[in-house]
């Protein structure tokens, strides 16, 4: 009963730390909208949120691996904080002026367009199935990690920026590839498996 309860207080600081990732966003979006070059310290800021939320990522997946358990809202709320700090910051780093390297428009493209196919697929499976498991695979796990070096790089106007964001948008179209097959394996089985009864 204890080691029970030891796991669910694991899960409830897994699924906290997800919330303050969902929450550290509106602060990571107002640090780059206002930056300027009068304002340069607001992109440390940025920088420090954005750090401070991509190693809550890796705990929170830590404790929740640890404790060997998912719950419900850690299913969602994990994977909501990822794309919502990413997209996020994909877009202000594009739309700043200010900033010089920053993001091109089919950078941005790229990473939003999988995650919207990923978002209705994962959709189209829950309807027909009733029921979601979301398994990264290692190319998610790569485009996000390049995704995540893209935005250090830029926040740190890197002049390596470039190389990050290429290595991103390519890790991000395989992971999209293998997410859109998975989903229509799962699909088509699904399908086969009512045809047969």
């Amino acid at each position: 009963m204890a080691a029970a309860a030891h796991k669910n207080n694991q899960m409830n600081i897994a699924n906290k730390i997800s919330t303050f990732r969902i929450l550290s966003v509106p602060f990571f979006i107002a640090s780059i909208i206002y930056y300027s070059p009068q304002r340069s310290y607001l992109r440390w800021i940025a920088l420090g949120i954005f750090i401070l939320a991509a190693l809550s990522d890796a705990a929170d997946g830590y404790i929740a691996r640890k404790s060997k358990l998912q719950s419900k809202a850690g299913l969602i709320l994990d994977p909501l904080g990822d794309k919502l700090l990413l997209m996020s910051a994909f877009i202000c780093l594009c739309a700043n002026s200010n900033l010089e390297p920053r993001f091109p428009l089919w950078v941005i493209l790229i990473v939003i367009s999988r995650d919207v196919i990923i978002i209705l697929g994962a959709v189209a499976v829950y309807v027909v199935k009733q029921n979601i498991n979301i398994i990264p695979t290692r190319w998610g796990k790569f485009s996000t990690a390049f995704q995540m070096l893209a935005v250090i790089s830029v926040l740190l106007q890197s002049r390596f920026s470039p190389l990050f964001w290429w290595l991103a948008a390519i890790f991000t179209v395989i992971s999209g590839v293998v997410y859109i097959n998975r989903g229509f394996v799962l699909l088509y089985a699904l399908d086969n498996s009512r045809n047969n009864h």
